[in-house]
């Protein structure tokens, strides 16, 4: 059994560790309500652009649709985004989203496909570089960043952008972590690149009207196209921001419950040692006053 200074040095560690996890579960409560607010602001433009360009795709097609649409006519080569936090003591919400990266990197080389990789943030850095550092070919992180805005996704779309035209790749996934409440956030994959309405998108009523574009569909879509994919990251990001916080304050939360029930273990741990040793001493006192 551990000695009574022991104890009562481990007890005094685990309430200072309790203090931190009971403050960054607050950080991440206050934070989070701010950031659920901008995902869930998002995403009806998001939607609405995604409805559009399927309703806009269905009237252009073969080569006069433009190559974001088309795709370079093969699928040999996939580049994979995969966006994650900058920062740990999220629970599982980075490693989640890295394990379906993983998953898709193991079926795309059995089928013979050559991967690349472009990591947003730190941790999908740091994970898939243990495995497959030599596929990442460029990396981005939020350093010195307070608050995502369009800026970020903008940059991160035009070195996406920038490369497919350079050839470099065919197919472009992103990956990013859905929010859907505060218990459950969703590993998601989508196909950025050749841009296309995701199923189930829901098309605008036209309420049997017909539309006459001015200029043409193809000419629409061409300056389109690029802004679609800057969105598409933009909401990745916001979505991003918003489960992190809250697998955060969930993670935290449930390491302070975990000290918390630690404290009482070493507590009663503590009770027994001391109580252990005044009955030692009473009897060597006993003893000792018996034996004058």
């Amino acid at each position: 059994m551990a000695n009574l200074n022991d104890l009562k040095m481990r007890i005094a560690s685990v309430k200072s560790t309790q203090k931190i996890t009971k403050a960054k579960k607050m950080v991440a409560a206050a934070k989070l309500r701010r950031a659920e607010e901008r995902a869930t602001e998002a995403r009806p433009y998001a939607s609405r652009m995604e409805a559009v360009l399927g309703n806009l795709a269905n009237g252009v097609t073969g080569e006069s649709a433009p190559k974001l649409l088309r795709g370079s006519g093969d699928d040999k080569v996939h580049l994979l985004i995969v966006a994650t936090a900058d920062r740990g003591l999220c629970g599982a919400f980075n490693s989640s989203i890295v394990r379906l990266a993983r998953e898709t990197i193991v079926r795309l080389q059995g089928e013979g496909k050559t991967v690349k990789i472009f990591t947003v943030g730190k941790k999908g850095k740091d994970q898939l570089g243990r495995l497959y550092g030599e596929l990442i070919i460029d990396s981005m992180d939020f350093a010195g960043i307070k608050q995502i805005g369009f800026n970020i996704a903008k940059e991160i779309s035009d070195k996406v952008l920038s490369q497919f035209d350079e050839g470099d790749f065919d197919v472009a996934h992103l990956f990013y972590g859905k929010f859907q409440s505060v218990m459950t956030q969703v590993p998601t994959q989508t196909q950025l690149i050749p841009a296309k309405a995701p199923e189930g998108a829901i098309a605008p009523d036209l309420k049997g009207a017909i539309y006459a574009y001015e200029p043409d569909e193809e000419s629409i879509l061409e300056a389109l196209l690029p802004r679609y994919v800057g969105v598409q990251v933009y909401r990745a990001l916001l979505e991003n921001v918003a489960s992190e916080q809250a697998a955060s304050m969930t993670a935290m939360d449930n390491a302070t419950r975990n000290a918390g029930d630690m404290i009482d273990n070493l507590t009663l741990q503590f009770n027994r040692a001391r109580q252990a040793k005044i009955t030692t001493e009473l009897v060597e006192i006993i003893a000792g006053a018996e034996s004058v």
